[in-house]
């Protein structure tokens, strides 16, 4: 078997707290990336995004990552910490 390494990849992300998630319970707000928006709908310990494959969950504690396409999607914290590093700019 062939084996390959994934390419490095930078990505912007927010990690999803309480004060967050306290704003509107269960309205819609626009989360602008580039030129894209998504919507975020906030509840008292999640929100809802809009992605590209549909709408997912999001729970305190989560990170909200912008993909290398400007894609938007959830990543549980053991799954972030595992797969990403923090850029020093």
């Amino acid at each position: 078997m062939t084996k390959y390494r994934k390419k490095p990849v930078v990505v912007d992300a927010v990690q999803l707290t309480r004060q967050m998630c306290n704003k509107n319970d269960g309205l819609a707000n626009p989360y602008q990336v580039g030129n894209k928006t998504f919507w975020l709908y906030y509840y008292s310990d999640h929100v809802i995004i809009e992605t590209l494959e549909g709408k997912m969950k999001a729970d305190i504690g989560d990170y909200i990552i912008t993909g290398v396409n400007g894609e938007c999607y959830p990543c549980k914290p053991d799954i972030f910490e595992a797969a990403y590093e923090l850029v020093e700019e």
